[in-house]
């Protein structure tokens, strides 16, 4: 009969397993080569929300500088106006220019005056000018318009004094 040689691993039958397990626990723990993966998935998930927060921020910016300036613009023409009806007009078209400057020629926007004492425009009476608009969210598909409110209304008032030497020239 022959005899068998021992097996070099007898008694430790556990730690060849353990061996095993152990080379496939540091492949699977092994970090190499996926840290530009982490970073562009992180990076993508992140950087487009913030661009899009900083698009709508600006387009929102955007208009109510156009809607301020419009209405202070259109306090001044109105006020430096002969009458009534062709004050009416600069202030409209001061308005269009003001949105068209900002790059919002094409939104709604509403003109409202309000003279303190009636009748308007007489010497040293003060002129309200209410400018109001709808600015909408930058890149909003059409579908998501009709479902949600995607626009942001503004609205700005300015004053101004009719002079009291007005007419007399």
């Amino acid at each position: 009969m022959r005899r068998s040689r021992p097996c070099p691993d007898a008694g430790r039958g556990w730690a060849r397993g353990t061996r095993t397990l152990g080379r496939v626990l540091r492949r699977l723990g092994d970090d190499r080569g996926n840290a530009s993966l982490e970073f562009l998935g992180a990076g993508v998930v992140l950087l487009v929300p913030l661009v899009y927060l900083v698009l709508a921020v600006s387009q929102i910016q955007a208009g109510a500088l156009a809607v301020e300036g419009a209405a202070r613009q259109a306090a001044r023409v109105l006020v430096a106006a002969p009458d009534v009806a062709s004050g009416q007009e600069s202030a409209e078209l001061a308005l269009a220019f003001a949105l068209e400057d900002h790059g919002l020629g094409d939104i709604d926007a509403s003109l409202a005056l309000i003279c303190d004492p009636e009748p308007c425009l007489e010497r040293g009476s003060l002129v309200h000018v209410t400018v109001a608009a709808e600015v909408p969210l930058p890149l909003v598909p059409p579908f998501v318009q009709s479902a949600l409110p995607v626009t942001v209304p503004l609205e700005a008032v300015a004053s101004q004094r009719v002079s009291r030497f007005a007419g007399a020239g």
